[in-house]
């Protein structure tokens, strides 16, 4: 008798029949319904000591630029670097990598900032952090800085403002006070210095317009041109002759003046170059020509 089919089921994968899911599909997440978990940082409120160790750094970051200017001044002023370079220009140059506009840019921003400290100390203790917060303020009067200054702050949202801003503010105020340069070229004029450190040593100095610009004069002097804001001249008021003749006079010095001349002859030539009167006297005519025989091929 044949004997029937035998009824043993075959071995078969686990994997090939079984349709679950693997254990960690239902782990996967549709990122657009993804839950991120954030912790919770607590801010601590600061100290009545940090909160004065805060306004004591700020107040030395907002016055470095000030130190720097004030010590520049004082370094120029007492002649400290006089033991190791003979001119306060050529000293910030190979000290501090400072061009000779930079220095004084920084003097005079020092000057601003010292105007404004008071003003500032009543609202909020808003003050410039950065000369070029400053530099366009320079132009105007100690009222003028105030307004100028809290005016920007006001635009700036009551933040500390921004050196353009500033510039606009100046420029508004200059336009509203604008006043018309009515010198002319070959006038004498005289140079006050008025706390403009650019124009130390040639307060008194007379000197002849050379260029008339917006708000300032190209002047030649006994030893050279100077571009001199309205407000720090004067003229003599001499007639065209007279002009002519001190044009004359300011030719002659001109060509006898040199750097490398002894610093006798300079502040004699600087003295020539402070009379107030459209001529020289016969003494000065005697000594002006002494060292036009002496010292006029100098270059």
């Amino acid at each position: 008798m044949a004997k029937p089919p035998s009824n043993r089921k075959k071995a078969t994968s686990a994997s090939s029949s079984d349709d679950t899911p693997p254990d960690n599909q239902d782990l996967e997440e549709n990122p657009a319904t993804a839950t991120i978990t954030v912790t919770a940082v607590e801010v601590t409120e600061l100290t009545q000591e940090e909160q004065s160790d805060r306004l004591h750094l700020e107040r030395k970051v907002e016055r470095a630029f000030f130190e720097a200017g004030k010590a520049l001044a004082q370094l120029r002023d007492r002649r400290l670097y006089r033991s190791t370079h003979k001119t306060f220009e050529e000293y910030c140059r190979e000290r501090f990598g400072h061009s000779r506009r930079q220095s004084y840019l920084l003097m005079d921003a020092a000057v601003v900032f010292d105007n404004l400290v008071e003003i500032c100390d009543q609202f909020d203790h808003k003050l410039p952090t950065a000369e070029g917060q400053v530099r366009p303020m320079t132009k105007l009067e100690l009222q003028e800085q105030h307004e100028a200054w809290l005016k920007a702050v006001e635009l700036a949202g009551g933040k500390v403002p921004t050196g353009r801003i500033v510039k606009d503010v100046v420029q508004r105020i200059m336009e509203r006070t604008k006043v018309p340069n009515t010198y002319q070229i070959g006038e004498v004029c005289q140079i006050l210095a008025k706390d403009n450190p650019e124009l130390k040593g040639k307060g008194g100095c007379w000197g002849i317009v050379s260029q008339v610009n917006e708000f300032s004069c190209t002047v030649k002097t006994w030893n050279g041109k100077y571009t001199v804001g309205l407000q720090h001249l004067k003229s003599y008021n001499y007639l065209p002759a007279e002009c002519q003749q001190m044009q004359v006079i300011c030719d002659r010095i001109s060509r006898v003046y040199s750097s490398v001349l002894e610093e006798t002859v300079k502040s004699l030539l600087q003295s020539l170059g402070k009379v107030n009167r459209p001529y020289l006297t016969a003494v000065e005519e005697k000594l002006l020509t002494l060292l036009e025989s002496e010292y006029g091929g100098i270059s």
